[in-house]
């Protein structure tokens, strides 16, 4: 078991983590939301979908991420003629000998931006599927490692746009977070208006490098997780399938299939990075209430019915909440 946090170790990793968040907060105005989401998934290792319309800044964000981080950055613009190697990387010949020499393409970047992924096709979708769970690639039967950290943050439009490809449920699970970008008020268009030239958002300055953010994963990991919580999420889980005796009504009625063992595994995850960001050393009953949302709404399989009632799953994740109890009593 890892030694437990100390409060001289939460005072060390806040101050960081709120460096992070406010670099961040000068790129996306007023959606202090989304960059919570956004620095919580990084804390857990893991991988975002950032969903809304275009013109939001969900680009910037990602760009700013990795200059904040001071991590190499790759974007990649998913187009329908995008084929699975011009992500992976690709094998060419080289030299009079014409040896076979492996080219690496954009995933091999700490932080990759799979712009408007569901542009693509599902063949090209699914090229991200081994990076995104095993932080490697396989070309020709070799497999080739990626850099550490390994970040995909992946932009969508609504599947409702022309164009648009939903991404498989197996891509989906790969994601930590699907965290959605609200459209933004009138008063923070004025200040994008009079503060930017052209909307171009500043130049941030790098506030962590590579160590420190691994010594924040590191704090993460020691992050105590309490059996009562642990418990907790096991039953969230177990409630998200229609079959279950604690599934509440919607779930037996909206829901085909729900979430798997990743899904617990990120609410923990993301629950420590949480817990850890607000200062605390230990995950309690609300830090799981507060990222489920964003774990577990893109991992519910919906049937018909929802599309008929026009039920969404993170309508069906409020229910859960509702309905499965922090402890079972007696």
């Amino acid at each position: 078991m890892s030694e437990l946090l100390s409060p001289a170790d939460v005072q060390a990793a806040g101050e960081p983590i709120a460096m992070l968040k406010a670099a961040l907060n000068q790129v996306l105005l007023d959606q202090g939301a989304v960059v919570d989401r956004v620095t919580t998934a990084v804390l857990a290792r893991g991988h975002v979908l950032l969903e809304g319309l275009p013109g939001l800044g969900k680009t910037e964000l990602c760009k700013g991420l990795a200059r904040a981080l001071s991590l190499p950055f790759k974007r990649v613009q998913f187009t329908p003629d995008l084929l699975p190697g011009d992500i992976t990387g690709t094998y060419v010949l080289e030299g009079e000998a014409k040896a076979l020499v492996f080219r690496p393409g954009p995933l091999f970047a700490s932080v990759v931006l799979a712009d408007e992924i569901n542009r693509s096709s599902p063949k090209t979708q699914s090229a991200l599927l081994e990076a995104m769970a095993e932080r490697s690639v396989t070309v020709l039967g070799t497999t080739h490692q990626l850099p550490s950290p390994f970040f995909v943050l992946a932009t969508q439009n609504p599947i409702e746009l022309e164009g648009t490809y939903p991404l498989p449920e197996a891509q989906l699970d790969r994601f930590l977070f699907r965290v959605q970008v609200p459209a933004v008020g009138a008063k923070t268009l004025a200040s994008i208006l009079t503060q930017r030239t052209r909307g171009t958002p500043p130049a941030l300055k790098p506030v962590l490098d590579a160590p420190a953010l691994e010594r924040l994963f590191g704090f993460v990991d020691r992050v105590h997780l309490p059996q009562p919580v642990a418990e907790y999420i096991g039953r969230l889980v177990e409630a998200t399938h229609p079959a279950a005796p604690t599934a509440p009504d919607s779930v037996k009625r909206f829901v085909r299939y729900g979430a798997s063992p990743r899904a617990a595994l990120g609410l923990a995850s993301s629950a420590r990075a949480w817990a850890l960001a607000k200062g605390k050393p230990n995950v309690g009953f609300d830090e799981v209430r507060e990222v489920a949302l964003a774990v577990l709404n893109h991992r519910l399989v919906l049937g018909y019915e929802a599309s008929l009632e026009k039920v969404a799953g993170g309508q069906v994740v409020d229910d859960l909440l509702r309905a499965v109890p922090e402890v079972i009593r007696g």
